[in-house]
Parts: C-alpha cells; sequence; structure tokens
C-alpha cells in the first residue's frame, strides 16, 4: 500500500483528514510527530493535538530523524506523518545543508512508498503567497517546494486541501 500527500495552506484542514484517513485504515495507527516545543504557544498546540488523538494511537516524536523513525515502525501500521513543514524548519534551525534536507526526503518517500500498512503525510504549500523579504524566508520557502516535490513523486495520490475540501492533484 502506498502513502498519500495532503498539501495545503495553514489550518486547511489536512490535519484533520490525515486523521480520519488513518481512522478509516481498520489497522494499528502510528503518530509521527515532528513539531517540537520552541515557546509556550507550540506547547500548548502540542498538548492540545496529543489531548485528541485517540487512545489507542501511539505516537512517536520526529522533529529531526523522520525517515529513521518510519523505518522503526511496524510495517503493517498506519502511518500519520505530521508535518514536513516543521521537518524542513527543524532541519534548517539545526543547520542541516539543502543537499542533505533533500537527501533525507527522498529518502523518506522512498520508506514510505515501500511500506504495506500505508501511510498518509502532511505538508504546507508555501509557495504561493507572496516573495519572503528576507534570504532565510525565501531559502526555507523554495526547500520546502523541493521537499513537496520529491514527496509528491513517490506518492500514490495527492490532495490539495482548501477549507477542508479537497482536490486530487494528477501526477506528471
Amino acid at each position: 500500500m502506498a502513502y498519500t500527500l495532503l498539501i495545503g495552506g495553514a489550518r486547511s484542514g489536512k490535519s484533520d483528514l490525515a486523521e480520519q484517513m488513518a481512522a478509516r485504515s481498520g489497522k494499528t495507527v502510528v503518530f509521527v510527530a515532528t513539531a517540537a516545543a520552541g515557546d509556550d504557544e507550540m506547547a500548548e498546540r502540542i498538548r492540545h493535538h496529543r489531548a485528541n488523538r485517540p487512545a489507542g494511537w501511539t505516537t512517536v516524536e520526529a522533529p529531526l530523524a523522520l525517515a529513521e523513525a518510519v523505518s522503526q515502525q511496524d510495517p503493517e501500521a498506519f502511518l500519520v506523518v505530521d508535518c514536513l513543514t516543521l521537518w524542513v524548519s527543524n532541519l534548517l534551525g539545526a543547520g542541516h545543508a539543502d543537499d542533505d534536507v533533500l537527501a533525507a526526503a527522498s529518502g523518506l518517500a522512498n520508506r514510505l512508498a515501500t511500506r504495506p500498512g500505508g501511510a498518509v503525510v502532511v505538508t504546507n504549500e508555501v509557495g504561493t503567497g507572496i516573495v519572503p523579504v528576507n534570504p532565510l524566508a525565501r531559502r526555507y520557502r523554495d526547500l520546502l517546494g523541493r521537499v513537496n516535490i520529491a514527496t509528491a513523486d513517490l506518492a500514490a495520490t495527492v490532495r490539495l486541501v482548501v477549507a477542508g475540501r479537497t482536490l486530487d492533484l494528477p501526477g506528471v
């Protein structure tokens, strides 16, 4: 079973849809979270998300070593990877070079594509707004765009999520 990539803007309904897909899978669910509590607001968001997940789900924290975390899970479990957006930000903040981030994203996509249990991956589309004014923000936008492409290339399904509605995006 291959994976689905959900892409859209912030607060568009991607995470809710990912959780619905996991609940409907009928499989053991592992939620692989990439968020790190860098401030009080993010700590509260993480607490809220944890509290709202079904009790039977396992949560794995993987702010940096995402591909490794995916590899360590039961191959038959259904994975929710939420989200690539924070993962790329975490890697940049930890000083990783762009080429290393892209290599990690390719490795992640390959691991996800071969999982028999299936997965859904959440990411933001950050390239549809204005051009950021500073070099780091432009670097982040460009790198996340490239990570999203690498992840979409191996996904069985790519869905654009806007206002809680989805549109399947065809391959090239």
